[in-house]
Order: C-alpha cells, then structure tokens, then sequence
C-alpha cells in the first residue's frame, strides 16, 4: 500500500501569476478607455488593479494599462533622471528633458485635447481629486499619469505639455506609484459593464453631492444591535425617504464642507446651517 497521502480530488497547487503578467495577452476593444502611466517603478502596476472586477474588467479588455518606464528616458552613463534643485535646497527634483521625452513618447497616438485624454501628475500640491474627477476621467478615450518622485518635476515640463496636477488629500508620499492607483481605480469603476450594476455607483457616497448612507445587511439582529425597521418594511418610498435623511445627516455631521457645497448648489440664497 502506498504512503503518499491522497488528494481527495482537489485540483494541484501553482503559484499564481505575476502582477504584470495580468497586463499581457489582454483582448484590445475598439474604443476602450485606456491609462499610459509613467514610473520609474512599472513592476508596481496593475497592483491591486489585477484584483477583483478592475482586474477582471482588465482581463476581459474593457480598459487597458500601459506602463512608460521613464529610466530609459535617463541621460547619461547611469541613465539619470534627476538633478538638484536650482536655487539650493534638500532633495533631488525629475529632469525636464527626461519626463518631456516620455511624455511625448506617451502622446504617441493620443488626441491632442486634453478634455478627450487629459495629463495628469499626481501630486500633494494639485487640486484635491473628487468623484466629479473620476466621471470626467471615465468619459475620456484615455489619460497618462506622471508618477513623480524626490522632490517633484522641473515646473517647465508640466506647463509646457498642459500637466494637470492632482491631489489625493494633504499628506505626501514617498512616489505617486499608489495615488495613481487609486486615481485610476476610482475611475475604471465608472466605465459601463466593470460593476455590472450601474446602480451601485447612483447611489454611493458624493455621487448626489452626500456621503452614502449607512448599510445593512443579515442577520437582522447581531450581537444585540438590529436593523432599523424601515428596512425591513418592504416600502420602497419610506425607505429612500430614510436612506436620504440619513445621508443628509451623516454628510452634515463628518463632511461641512460638503453639505456647505450641497445647500448652495439647492439653494444659493438659503441658509446654509440648516
């Protein structure tokens, strides 16, 4: 009688594929959005956008990803991409002439207006980045993301190719290699058939300008807390009515600048406390 211990039928066990491995053989569809992203770091990508449906979508070519290396684009022996700051200071700052060069090897084939396929460097110091972004994003053809590094990008190469500078919130990381992922996550979820369910983004938080509203889901009763009544009612009317109170109130209470916004955009001339 053999020793070797049966597999009671499972199916063996590989190693799974690499990150960028995700990226390779992918069907091209006519007119799917795509993202060229610029790094000195393109081992890093498609990250956690290989997972779950940004990873299937992916996959299946509902959106492509393309990784621009940019030290290749490096001058010199050691092929540098970076120099230090003129006028002194800590820190090294990306070399003009080596993000312009693949910023236009980026261009390739792209549309000129920046409206169909905008340019976009993630950056602390841009303009905080909204889900009225991500839409506007998603409606493009396309967009290149500049991943920046060290002390940031020589100012002269973001004016001369109309860069549009990005933030994710005031803090700052060490590349713009996770920023983009999110940037580029956010907005992939809002190409039609990624979700499957175009509902799911109607009614989620900053959508109708509020936060969502809070989310329930069985047992009805855990550990000694229960799901408000209205839920369980079957009354579709009560319960949006609900569901809207209590995004009004949560937007109120965490987000004021956001209700701010919100009461303005109902009502300019009301009170905004209210």
């Amino acid at each position: 009688m053999s020793d070797t211990p049966k597999s009671h039928r499972r199916l063996s066990i590989r190693a799974s594929a690499k990150p960028r491995d995700l990226m390779a053989e992918t069907p091209e569809i006519a007119g799917a959005w795509k993202v060229r992203v610029i790094t000195l770091f393109p081992e890093a990508f498609p990250g956690t956008l290989g997972l779950s449906l940004t990873g299937k979508a992916l996959q299946s070519g509902l959106w492509a990803l393309e990784t621009i290396d940019l030290r290749p684009f490096g001058v010199g022996k050691h092929l540098n991409v970076d120099n230090t700051p003129t006028g002194g200071g800590a820190g090294m700052v990306m070399k003009p002439d080596v993000v312009g060069a693949a910023l236009e090897a980026a261009a390739d084939g792209t549309p000129l207006d920046r409206s169909d396929w905008p340019v976009i460097y993630v950056s602390p110091r841009g303009k905080p980045f909204v889900q009225a972004d991500a839409q506007r994003f998603s409606k493009a053809r396309g967009m290149t993301i500049l991943c920046g590094r060290f002390e940031g990008v020589d100012q002269r190469v973001l004016d001369h190719f109309a860069v549009e500078e990005i933030s994710l919130g005031d803090f700052v990381l060490t590349g713009g290699e996770i920023a983009a992922q999110a940037l580029i996550d956010a907005t992939v979820r809002l190409i039609p058939r990624v979700l499957g369910n175009t509902e799911s983004t109607e009614e989620e938080s900053f959508s109708a300008g509020l936060l969502e509203h809070p989310q329930y889901t069985r047992p009805t009763e855990w550990l000694g807390r229960v799901i408000p009544e209205i839920l369980l009612s079957g009354h579709h009317a009560n319960i949006a009515k609900w569901r809207n109170d209590q995004a009004r109130r949560l937007t109120k209470e965490r987000r004021p600048d956001l209700w701010r916004a919100y009461q303005l955009d109902r009502d300019p001339g009301g009170d905004q406390e209210l």
